[in-house]
């Protein structure tokens, strides 16, 4: 019994893929400058999570439906002029993210008034410390330590609500440090919470919290790691084939990376530490399809001696057209089970990773091998060019 394949790409398609390249690098230039444009500050800019803005971020959920916008109205009242709520998951989970760009309502002024009680009562308080950037927390140091029960109703006395006293090891021997947790932002939104929507009983799931300074630091490091990443690559193609085709590839990275980048800046969706794994696991997906052509390349210029660059790139392409189609069509059906089924930072991880498997096979095609093309051709022309002119000056 014979069995017979199905081609999704017949086998000995001629598509001028070099032919098309113009068309394509004009139709990339545009896609990639819009992005650019749309994820500058001034203009639109991305929506960086809490990873990266630095903040709070609560994950809230509700027995029934409520308004985001009654939310949102709420939590302004309280003083955060800057909250955003945004739905999380699918709608009928009724759950919400809330995020404001706080991390800390104790201030100066409230520690000063707590030091101050501390030491009208007598407590052998030898040092203290408060930084806004890692919460509501402030840090006293005793020589002799007193109870955690005195110590709780000494700062309550200076008006402060006080959620946990803990103890902790002293700094030097014999002495002994009290961690005062205050009552901060989590519980200010969730007592007006409660207060507001009741009868949909608001139940806070989660709690986030980064100071702006080390929001700053995660978002450096994670640029960083995607510039280094693409460097590795480079050096990598360049030692394996020939650095010919190393600006190709970094073209063709970056092209993917911004496309990337776009799902997350035109669609407002959250921009963290998961759309840095995101372009990363793109990055890598995008290479391998270029080193399957690169390959073929290889090999296509050792069997067909006498054929030009842009005609071992066609043959080279199409020859591996069905294997790159494929692989990527079966990728994006598991993304699109994650579509279907994944919620919250689940979809968006799968939405940004359908838009770089699209853009990581399209530069593939029409970016990577066919820039190596243009790039090789000017790089014969210009000291052909500089000859004829030498030789016309004589």
């Amino acid at each position: 019994m014979e069995f017979k394949t199905f081609d999704i790409v017949p086998h000995g398609t001629k598509f001028d893929f070099v032919g098309k390249r113009h068309i394509a690098v004009v139709l990339s230039l545009v896609v990639n400058l819009a992005v650019i444009l749309w994820s500058i500050p001034a203009i639109h800019g991305l929506n960086f999570g809490v990873d990266f803005a630095g903040g709070t971020e609560m994950e809230v959920k509700f027995a029934q439906a409520v308004d985001a916008g009654d939310i949102r109205k709420g939590v302004e009242a309280l003083g955060f002029t800057d909250a955003s709520v945004q739905t999380y998951g699918a709608t009928t989970e009724n759950t919400y993210l809330i995020r404001v760009g706080r991390v800390a309502l104790m201030t100066d002024a409230d520690v000063q008034r707590v030091v101050e009680a501390v030491k009208k009562a007598g407590l052998p308080l030898t040092s203290s410390s408060f930084n806004a950037e890692f919460g509501d927390k402030i840090d006293l140091q005793f020589a002799t330590p007193p109870t955690v029960a005195q110590l709780r109703q000494v700062v309550e006395s200076a008006g402060v609500r006080v959620r946990e006293v803990r103890e902790e090891q002293g700094i030097t021997a014999g002495s002994k440090s009290f961690a005062i947790i205050t009552q901060g932002i989590r519980d200010q939104i969730e007592r007006d919470l409660g207060a507001r929507f009741g009868e949909a009983k608001p139940e806070v799931r989660r709690v986030e919290y980064v100071g702006p300074a080390v929001g700053r630091e995660l978002r450096n490091q994670g640029f960083k790691a995607i510039i280094y990443a693409m460097a590795l690559i480079v050096v990598y193609v360049g030692l394996r084939f020939d650095f010919k085709f190393a600006p190709g590839v970094i073209i063709a990275l970056i092209h993917d990376a911004v496309v990337t980048l776009g799902y997350f800046a035109f669609s407002g969706r959250e921009f963290n530490l998961t759309s840095i794994a995101v372009i990363l696991t793109v990055v890598g997906y995008s290479v391998n399809d270029t080193v399957v052509v690169y390959d073929r390349i290889r090999e296509t210029q050792q069997k067909y001696k006498g054929k030009t660059l842009s005609e071992i790139v066609n043959i080279s392409i199409n020859d591996v057209l069905g294997r790159t189609f494929l692989t990527s069509f079966a990728t994006a059906l598991s993304l699109v089970g994650l579509l279907v089924y994944g919620v919250g930072t689940i979809f968006d991880f799968s939405m940004a990773m359908l838009f770089g498997i699209i853009s990581g096979t399209y530069s593939t095609w029409f970016i990577a091998a066919p820039m190596t093309i243009w790039l090789e051709t000017r790089a014969h022309t210009k000291p052909a060019a500089a000859a004829a002119a030498a030789r016309a000056a004589k």
